[in-house]
């Protein structure tokens, strides 16, 4: 596993769940990693395990100064940004009415805003290196509808659309641009009322993997689109999630699922 042997990466929302994955993942693969967060305890404490390979850096996405700071940080201690993982994110469930003006703001300008301003400040850094890999976290609920999450869902659809116009600008200049969509996966993001593994799986059963997915099934997406395994790879959709975007069951036909026991 040296598929990101002499890369540096940073990856935003790198604490814990999807994030933290990804950075053990990147380590695993050779890389040194710039971890980012508003999660200081977690990050230092990710940081202190993991040892030299990796350095915490507190971030605020939404900040374009703090996105400046967080790419010479990368430069400064490893030398080098080979790759961006734009992974922080916010997920608040709500009827679509009941979204206050402080929820749609947060999402929008950590998801969205966020993202842009990433890919904004990292392009120069990537071009130092002769080019690199940018992956933009989105979601299956940005390539299909879901109740109790409009909002996050219309930041999740627009990250799609801008990764795409992105892999068109930035592909002639040596830097791929792909996103991923988790579905199901078991994080604290997802799972805030923290609803053991085993019962969480029981609400996956209508889809065909029939169990929530884990942060290392995201950080395997990750590390091969960081890679030069994925070179060809530009404005890509790697959906991992279970199937849950691969269509829809008639229920008590063949082939059709059966519900958990109780």
């Amino acid at each position: 596993m040296d598929r990101l042997e002499g890369k540096v990466a940073l990856v935003t929302g790198g604490a814990r769940g999807i994030g933290e994955g990804i950075v053990r993942r990147f380590v695993e693969e050779g890389a040194k990693v710039l971890v980012t967060d508003l999660l200081d305890e977690e990050g230092e404490a990710l940081s202190g395990e993991l040892g030299d390979a990796v350095r915490y850096f507190h971030q605020d996405v939404t900040d374009r100064a703090g996105w400046a700071a967080a790419v010479a940080e990368a430069e400064n201690k490893f030398g080098r940004l080979d790759i961006l993982v734009n992974n922080a994110g916010v997920l608040f469930f709500s009827g679509f009415e009941g979204y206050s003006d402080a929820q749609i703001d947060k999402l929008i300008d950590v998801n969205l805003k966020g993202v842009i301003l990433g890919c904004q400040a990292a392009i120069p850094a990537l071009e130092r290196a002769g080019g690199g890999a940018i992956v933009n976290m989105s979601s299956a609920d940005g390539i299909a509808g879901a109740n109790a999450v409009s909002v996050y869902c219309a930041t999740k659809f627009a990250v799609r659309g801008l990764t795409k116009a992105l892999a068109l600008e930035l592909g002639p200049r040596k830097i791929r641009v792909n996103s991923i969509h988790p579905g199901g996966i078991y994080t604290p993001l997802a799972n805030p009322t923290n609803i053991p593994k085993e019962e969480y799986d029981k609400n996956y059963w209508i889809y065909p993997a029939q169990y929530a997915g884990e942060p290392k099934d995201i950080a395997a997406a990750a590390a091969y689109l960081a890679s030069d395994d994925a070179r060809y790879c530009m404005g890509t959709e790697l959906s991992v999630d279970g199937g849950m975007n691969a269509g829809h069951y008639y229920m008590g036909f063949p082939g059709s699922p059966t519900p958990p026991a109780d």
